[in-house]
């Protein structure tokens, strides 16, 4: 069974200086808390990112579920990144 992820919000911003900043607060099916992934790219091609609970600490095994998961799927993973994307101000 595929978790499901509902994402709340998204933002990025993008600076010559700073390249392409984005946040993603999201959902995961089965999880208490909800996460952030804060995505960040010199080029809009290729990104890095830190996940973090959004408001409060839940489990290690489930944060490292959602990080294992968006290091195995890249279905899930560009899905955040164009959520970021999509909400980019031109």
């Amino acid at each position: 069974m595929n978790p499901l992820i509902k994402i709340q919000s998204a933002c990025m911003t993008h600076t010559k200086e700073d390249g392409y900043v984005g946040q993603v607060e999201f959902q995961v099916e089965g999880h208490k808390f909800p996460y952030e992934i804060t995505l960040y790219s010199t080029k809009g091609k290729e990104w890095s990112y830190g996940l973090h609970f959004l408001e409060q600490s839940g489990s290690e095994e489930q944060i490292l579920e959602v990080e294992d998961l968006l290091e195995e799927n890249d279905e899930y993973f560009d899905m955040l990144v164009e959520a970021a994307k999509n909400s980019l101000q031109n």
